[in-house]
């Protein structure tokens, strides 16, 4: 399964490690997923996605019914 956020679509980064001697090798900066249920109640149901930490704290600010519209509006719902 690919490391990418359902609702903000925030996916693995690549960058350097320098080292002191200014030596770079390649690395891997991944995202903060996390596998969360949240309660839709539009539906009535439980839905689990796999959300970055930082979609967590907008689900809490906005609703999780406010998030996924924008998402889907956005296009970056993948649901």
């Amino acid at each position: 399964m690919a490391r990418v956020c359902q609702i903000t679509g925030k996916r693995t980064r690549v960058g350097n490690n320098v080292s002191h001697a200014n030596n770079r090798t390649k690395r891997k900066f991944y995202p903060n997923l996390q596998k969360k249920r949240f309660f839709l109640e539009s539906q009535g149901a439980w839905v689990t996605l796999r959300v970055a930490t930082s979609a967590m704290r907008t689900i809490n600010k906005k609703g999780l019914e406010a998030v996924l519209k924008d998402a889907h509006s956005r296009g970056t719902l993948s649901v």
